[in-house]
């Protein structure tokens, strides 16, 4: 069953293997995260982009380990560049706080939501700038405010001496009495609006806070922080009109008082939003098609979880790699070449591989990833705890088959045996409980066995692939040799290769047999023995894929190359 891929965190650098890891990969990652702790370093976390085996699973719980996290793909997505702590406003804010909030963090939009966080629409400072240009055809609309006596208390900073049903949202209309009482005690007759709709503005004019009043308008505010009368109060209080005291002028106070509007019949609801999954190339493309300045990003509830303007998508990428056990773009987990590769550390050939900037790159030819990890512990004089110890032999012991691989080195001899004395494990009997661990073939299905130790390599424009797998003895396979087959046939056409293999590797004789399935010339050239069927050879010795099998195959790829009788895979 394929594992739940674990999201990548902003600051962590990921230690990981190549596709279809084994057990190199699995321990050199481990590794490399306790020797970075111990180095004081923080922020190394392991990790792999392929399923465990019984062979991992085996070497783990022998060394108290958990299984690294699993990424399946590390492409850059909207969540790892979306902006998480947002400014929203709720959806029944005046405009005065939305252009508080616009002002003091200098927003281009704002998100408006719900109680709980739903988006509903978004509001932008060209809209609110809209809603207070003057209409000079529409002198009435000029006065209109759509809001409460509590707003308006609010946006004011006002104090108040008697307000009535505050919280009641109405469409009001915004009077400055600046004229003679007598003109002033016609204005409800002339242009048509009630007293119970009015919102008169006044000094320290007596006559006209006493005739607002007897007329029963909805607020009266009285400016420049005057006090009225106490006589005013009480009348105020008798005919039920709400009464406010504001410190700024009356010109300002109107004005501050067309800002206590609810934002409601200003919000664009036509926003836009996407995923937090989804893929930064495509969010590129969407903002080449569309006018909007910013993505409202939600979850599948309609919640809002961050936002991701045109400016956050150039942002570079925070996830970090370093690459172990490999060096192929090929090999890598799906998106590696568009984050950043901080280090590799590898044991084999150098294959097309390309950074953005200078890297720390270690390549030694030895047997094993974890030889190189336990060799910068011994070199900086930490001593790793028994269990990481552990954890770096079993790499070793996995990787170099014992030290009876071609591909073995007296380095790796030399610290197998450094660390055997500091894990207090005996190198021959970890590799019994190694090695008997399960055999693949029987525990997996064959489309599995074939990606169990999968890798892709590419000669001059030819692809092919070779899997391998390690048993005690050739049974297994010989049971299972005709499905296998099969199985090999389908990655070659889905992975689109010239020729696909699997290497099976007896680990007790030292021998392995090779099947292959793919262009029929590349087969016939193959020198090894026949064994039983066309597509099987028996290759005694060969037990490195790396320092035996490939070389060979590579030979064979040029030969054919040279006389015109292999095409280059498209």
């Amino acid at each position: 069953m394929t594992p739940s891929a674990a999201p990548t965190e902003p600051g962590n650098t990921y230690i990981i293997g190549h596709k279809n890891p084994d057990a190199d990969a699995i321990c050199s990652a481990i590794a490399y995260a306790a020797y970075k702790e111990a180095r004081g370093e923080k922020g190394y976390v392991p990790a792999r982009c392929g399923n465990s085996n019984a062979r991992i699973d085996t070497i783990l719980a022998r060394f108290r380990q958990p299984l690294p996290i699993y990424l399946s793909d590390v492409t850059p997505r909207v969540r790892d560049l979306m902006v998480t702590e947002v400014n929203c406003i709720h959806e029944h804010a005046t405009c005065a706080e939305a252009l508080e909030v616009i002002e003091r963090h200098d927003l281009r939009i704002l998100p408006v939501i719900t109680q709980d966080r739903r988006v509903v629409g978004t509001l932008s400072i060209s809209q609110l700038s809209g809603h207070f240009v003057p209409r000079i055809r529409a002198p009435r609309e000029m006065r209109k405010v759509h809001t409460s006596l509590a707003h308006i208390t609010r946006a004011l900073k006002g104090r108040v001496l008697h307000i009535e049903k505050e919280d009641e949202v109405q469409e009001l209309f915004v009077r400055i009495g600046a004229m003679d009482v007598r003109s002033f005690a016609r204005l409800p007759e002339t242009d048509g609006i009630p007293a119970s709709q009015s919102v008169i503005i006044v000094g320290d004019r007596w006559d006209i806070q006493q005739r607002s009043i007897q007329i029963g308008v909805r607020l009266l505010v009285i400016t420049g922080g005057l006090e009225p009368d106490p006589e005013v109060i009480e009348q105020a209080k008798a005919s039920k009109v709400s009464l406010i005291i504001s410190s700024y002028d009356s010109a300002t106070t109107a004005w501050v008082i067309r800002t206590a509007s609810t934002i409601d019949r200003l919000i664009d609801r036509q926003f836009v939003s996407v995923s937090a999954e989804e893929r930064i190339a495509e969010m590129r493309k969407k903002f080449n098609l569309t006018n909007a300045s910013a993505f409202m990003v939600i979850d599948d509830t309609g919640k809002l979880t961050g936002i991701l303007g045109k400016s956050d998508i150039i942002k570079p990428v925070r996830t970090r790699l370093v690459l172990v056990d490999h060096n192929e773009m090929s090999q890598a987990v799906p998106g590696a070449e568009s984050v950043t590769i901080s280090e590799i550390i590898d044991h084999h050939r150098l294959g097309a591989l390309n950074t953005q900037q200078p890297i720390l790159f270690i390549n030694e030819p030895v047997g094993s990833t974890c030889t190189i990890m336990a060799d910068l512990f011994r070199r900086e004089g930490l001593k790793p705890s028994p269990d990481i110890a552990g954890i770096m032999m079993a790499g070793i012991i996995s990787d170099t088959l014992n030290l009876h691989s071609p591909t073995s080195t007296e380095k790796d001899a030399g610290i197998l045996q450094w660390l055997s004395l500091i894990a207090g494990v005996n190198p021959r009997e970890l590799a019994d409980q190694i090695f008997s661990s399960g055999s693949v073939i029987l525990a997996n299905p064959p489309e599995k066995v074939i990606r169990s130790d999968f890798k892709v390599y590419e000669e001059d424009g030819v692809r092919f692939a070779v899997s391998q797998v390690e048993e005690l003895g050739f049974g297994n396979f010989w049971s299972h040799s005709a499905e296998l087959g099969l199985a090999l046939e389908r990655l070659r056409i889905d992975e689109n290769l010239n020729f696909a293999s699997l290497l099976i590797t007896d680990i007790n004789t030292q021998n392995s047999l090779l099947l292959a399935r793919g262009d029929e010339g590349f087969i016939q050239r193959i020198s090894y023995p026949h064994v039983e069927q066309d597509e099987i050879f028996d290759m005694p010795g060969v037990v490195s894929r790396k320092k035996q099998l490939i070389p060979y195959l590579s030979s064979l790829i040029k030969e054919m190359l040279a006389d015109g009788s292999i095409s280059v895979s498209r």
